[in-house]
């Protein structure tokens, strides 16, 4: 199927120019030694952060909410071992550009989203790559793969079902244990004004009631977050990607869904079975409503599988991504 208009990544020459090298990023340096920083401006003005490392085909690691690239320091040494590793700081999160939402919240669609990376791998010489992501990177991964068909080779995609299922499956359960979802989405300055008031109790409060508490969490890692929680215009763009996602990007899944799209590159689904995506909802089975080709399972850990479970995580997501890939027209 032919890629959304909207994700047609424009030519190298659009593009603001090579990645900016920034030295110095502090606990970035000591959770990924031997990895380096890089800024990339994106055609609308917004810049996205990435640490890098290792050698080998380009792998793209996208974190979740309310955590920064910093997730992946646990596994990335390994991951580097057989990959160049970027991990990239979504708009809106860590150090990252924060704009402006607008009225519909476009600019926090996953699509703009998607489209930033996209920029970033292209402005670091990667066309075609592979993707790991947890959690709202995941869903920012859901939309790449989806619009830039070309791009992703293959995808893994951490503790999640696709949004449109996600919102239409809701009951009871899911919303008191995902209240963040509906928080998050209340109109402007509310959610915005209660997370600035103090950025550490939100992160502790939507991170330690999750089923492993904040144990599994580096103390630097979590003052990674903390930090970045905490700078100017990080709570509006966190209200914007769930705003988009109860709005826009919902708009984006039906218009795949009437028009029979689905993803068609290999795609892996792991979901922590002590987590609400394995309690409320049946992940494989929506995810093969939306893709061709689909594995999975759940893993004996909770939501935040990359810090609770990197070991486990490695041991799954390896064979997957090293795989010889059947090339089309194979059986």
């Amino acid at each position: 199927m032919p890629p959304s208009p909207a994700m047609s990544a424009p030519a190298p020459s659009a593009f603001a120019g090579l990645p900016e090298a920034i030295a110095g990023r502090g606990a970035l340096d000591a959770l990924f030694p031997g990895f380096r920083h890089f800024r990339v401006a994106t055609a609308d003005g917004v810049h996205i952060e990435a640490t890098v490392g290792g050698s080998g085909p380009p792998l793209l690691l996208l974190h979740g909410h309310p955590q920064t690239r910093a997730i992946w320091h646990k596994a990335a040494p390994a991951l580097a071992a057989h990959f160049t590793v970027i991990a990239a700081d979504l708009r809106g999160y860590g150090d990252s550009s924060k704009p402006e939402s607008g009225g519909d919240h476009a600019a926090y669609s996953k699509r703009a989203m998607a489209a930033d990376v996209l920029t970033v791998m292209r402005a670091l010489g990667h066309a075609r790559f592979d993707v790991l992501a947890h959690d709202r990177g995941a869903r920012v991964a859901h939309r790449l793969a989806m619009d830039a068909p070309h791009a992703v080779r293959r995808l893994a995609l951490l503790d999640i079902a696709p949004t449109l299922a996600m919102y239409e499956g809701a009951n009871d359960a899911f919303a008191r244990a995902y209240w963040h979802w509906f928080f998050l989405i209340q109109p402007a300055p509310l959610p915005e004004r209660l997370i600035e008031a103090d950025p550490g109790a939100y992160l502790r409060d939507v991170m330690g009631r999750r089923s492993a508490g904040l144990a599994p969490f580096d103390p630097m890692a979590l003052a990674e977050y903390q930090r970045c929680l905490a700078l100017p215009g990080t709570a509006r763009g966190i209200c914007g990607d769930y705003r988009a996602s109860a709005g826009i990007d919902l708009d984006h899944d039906r218009e795949d869904r009437a028009a029979h799209r689905a993803l068609t590159m290999p795609l892996l689904a792991l979901w922590g079975e002590q987590g609400v995506v394995h309690r409320c909802f049946d992940p494989l089975a929506l995810w093969r409503r939306v893709a061709a080709d689909v594995r999975g399972q759940a893993l004996p850990c909770g939501h935040y599988i990359p810090e609770e479970a990197p070991a486990l995580l490695l041991e799954h997501v390896l064979p997957f991504l090293t795989a010889p890939q059947r090339q089309e027209g194979q059986p």
